[in-house]
């Protein structure tokens, strides 16, 4: 039987299917920090996921993907960038237009921000679901097809719809205490490799003993 670990550096991991990417390999961005085997779906061109998925990236603000990240087609990061002036009449920003109306920039300069965007490990994401600035999503979350996530979204949270609400949590709240000590997204993926079952369909009591010793 095969024991290799999958290789987290492969752009393409299945190579007859160019519509998954691996997005460590891919992004660029010094601003974009993401984890191993986290990956994004979309027939189109996966490829473009900087500039397609990461909209408004102006800076300085970061966006952080954890491991093991599942992304489906159409998931959006909408960055502090894409935010306009509310404390006048109008929202419109006059000076990007240029001529005179570009002497005052300073306008549109220096919105107040919300801070990084940051996502957990072991995260799925449904098809067109979107992400404001600033937002936290916790390890194990699921985000449902078509959410707009404008909150945060706790450890093993389950949400949906526009704006996102809570729906669930994948488990109780001592189950999930478990589950954040376990940490399994960081085991060594040689050790992944062994024990893909429990990790996959086992239960939290098998994670427990297959747990890595130090």
């Amino acid at each position: 039987m095969n024991r290799v670990p999958a290789d987290p550096t492969v752009l393409h991991p299945f190579p007859d299917q160019p519509r998954v990417v691996l997005l460590k390999p891919l992004v660029t961005s010094p601003l974009i920090d993401i984890g191993e085997y986290s990956y994004y779906d979309d027939p189109d061109d996966a490829t473009a996921f900087e500039t397609r998925n990461v909209l408004y990236h102006y800076g300085p603000e970061k966006l952080v993907i954890g491991k093991y990240c599942a992304l489906g087609t159409g998931v959006r990061f909408i960055m502090n960038g894409a935010n306009h002036r509310m404390d006048g009449p109008s929202t419109f920003p006059f000076p990007i237009m240029g001529g005179s109306w570009a002497e005052h920039f300073d306008l549109i300069t220096g919105l107040p921000g919300k801070g990084d965007t940051t996502v957990g490990n072991d995260v799925w994401f449904g098809y067109n679901a979107m992400v404001m600035p600033g937002v936290r999503i916790g390890h194990g979350a699921i985000i449902a097809s078509g959410a707009v996530v404008v909150d945060d979204v706790p450890d093993y949270g389950i949400v949906g719809g526009n704006p996102a609400r809570l729906i669930r949590t994948r488990y109780n709240d001592d189950d999930i205490a478990r589950l954040l000590a376990l940490a399994w997204w960081d085991w060594p993926a040689e050790h992944l490799t062994e024990h893909l079952r429990a990790v996959m369909s086992g239960t939290i009591d098998d994670l427990e003993k297959i747990a890595p010793r130090s």
